[in-house]
C-alpha cells in the first residue's frame, strides 16, 4: 500500500517495493506442476448441501491436538518400521494411514509423498506431484512392499469387509483408487471412485457394507474452487507461495465440511455437511461406533460425535 507523506506530498510505497524484492529473490522448493481434474459434479440430490453435521457435539475441546495424536492405554510401544529404512531406494517422509487386516499379519499404510512431510501438506498438494505410495508391510516376515507408485497425495486406506481389495484416497486427484490383495484380480488396480465433490481424506468403513469419506473442503459445483482453479497454473502457484505463508493460503480454502457414505460399488449415497466449519470444522475422518459418527481433523483441537439417528 502506497501512503502520501503530509510534509513532502510525494508517496512512500515501500511494502509494494517489499512484495516486488520478496518475488524475484525469495527461493522456494515447490515445483508447481500442471495437472487437470474434472468439471465437478453439481451438488445437487444426495450432494445437496445441508447442515447435519452441525448436530454434532464437541468433545474434548482444546484438549488435543490435530487431533491426529497418539493416544498410549498402556500397550507396550514397539518400532515396525523405521522412517529412515530406504523402501525401494527411497525413504519414508510423509507416513499417513493405516489399515490392518484381521489376523494382524499385513499392515496396508500410505507414504504420501518422499520430499514433504505433514506439516507441509498444502505444498504437496499445490506442487502436483506424484511421488506418493502403497506400501505393505508384513508383521511375521518383516518385509515391506510397494504396491501402487506415482499417487498424488495418497492419503486414507482402508480394507474391504472382505480383504480382498484396499482403497485408498488419491487427495490431490479428488478420486479413490483400489488395490487388490487377494483373489482372482489379486496385484491388479483400479478407479474406485473419481471426480468426487471434494478433497478425500481418510475412509472408514460404514455399517451399510459401504464406507464413509471425510473431506475437510470441497469442490463447489455451482461455485468456485481454489484448488481446482489453481491445478492449471504453475505460475499462479509459484507467486502464491513466493509471497504468502501455508497458514495464510489454507484462510482461502473453503471452510466447507463435507462426510460422504459411499456404497460397496462406489456410488454416492448420502452427504453430510457443515458449509462453513461452524461446528464441525477440517473434517478428515468419520469412524462410526455404535449408532454415532466420530469425526476427526487434520487441524481442528477437537473430535465431533453425531447421533446417525439425526443424519
Amino acid at each position: 500500500m502506497c501512503q502520501l507523506n503530509q510534509r513532502t506530498g510525494s508517496y512512500s510505497c515501500r511494502s509494494l517495493v517489499n512484495a516486488f524484492v520478496l518475488y524475484f529473490y525469495r527461493q522456494i522448493p515447490v515445483i508447481a506442476l500442471f495437472y487437470s481434474l474434472k468439471e465437478p459434479p453439481l451438488l445437487l440430490g444426495v450432494l445437496q448441501p445441508n447442515t447435519k453435521l452441525r448436530e454434532a457435539e464437541r468433545l474434548f475441546e482444546n484438549q488435543l491436538i490435530g487431533p491426529e495424536s497418539i493416544a498410549n492405554i498402556g500397550g507396550e510401544v514397539k518400532l515396525l518400521l523405521s522412517s529412515e529404512t530406504p523402501i525401494e531406494g527411497r525413504k519414508l517422509s510423509f507416513v499417513n494411514d493405516l489399515t490392518v487386516t484381521r489376523d494382524g499379519r499385513k499392515i496396508y499404510f500410505t507414504d504420501s509423498s518422499s520430499k514433504w512431510q505433514r506439516r507441509d501438506y498444502l505444498l504437496l498438494v499445490m506442487e502436483g506431484t506424484d511421488d506418493g505410495r502403497l506400501l505393505e508391510y508384513d508383521t511375521e516376515t518383516k518385509e515391506v512392499k510397494v504396491l501402487l507408485d506415482h499417487l498424488q497425495f495418497p492419503n486414507g486406506v482402508q480394507l474391504s469387509p472382505a480383504e480382498d481389495f484396499v482403497l485408498v484416497a488419491e487427495t490431490t486427484m479428488a478420486r479413490i483408487r483400489r488395490f487388490y490383495v487377494s483373489g482372482l484380480m489379486k496385484g491388479g488396480a483400479d478407479l474406485f471412485v473419481e471426480n468426487l465433490p471434494g478433497f478425500p481424506d481418510n475412509i472408514r468403513a460404514s455399517s451399510s457394507g459401504g464406507y464413509w469419506v471425510g473431506m475437510s473442503t470441497i469442490r463447489p459445483n455451482p461455485g468456485f474452487s481454489m484448488l481446482d482453479f489453481l491445478s492449471q497454473r504453475p505460475y499462479l502457484k509459484r507467486m502464491i507461495f513466493k509471497l504468502l505463508s501455508q497458514e495464510t493460503v489454507v484462510k482461502f480454502v473453503r471452510r466447507h465440511s463435507l462426510v460422504l457414505e459411499l456404497s460397496d460399488s462406489g456410488a454416492f449415497r448420502r452427504s453430510l455437511h457443515d458449509p462453513d466449519g461452524q461446528v464441525a470444522a477440517y473434517v478428515s475422518e468419520a469412524h462410526e461406533h455404535d449408532g454415532h459418527l466420530y469425526l476427526g481433523s487434520f487441524r481442528a483441537p477437537f473430535l465431533c460425535r453425531l447421533r446417525l439417528q439425526d443424519a
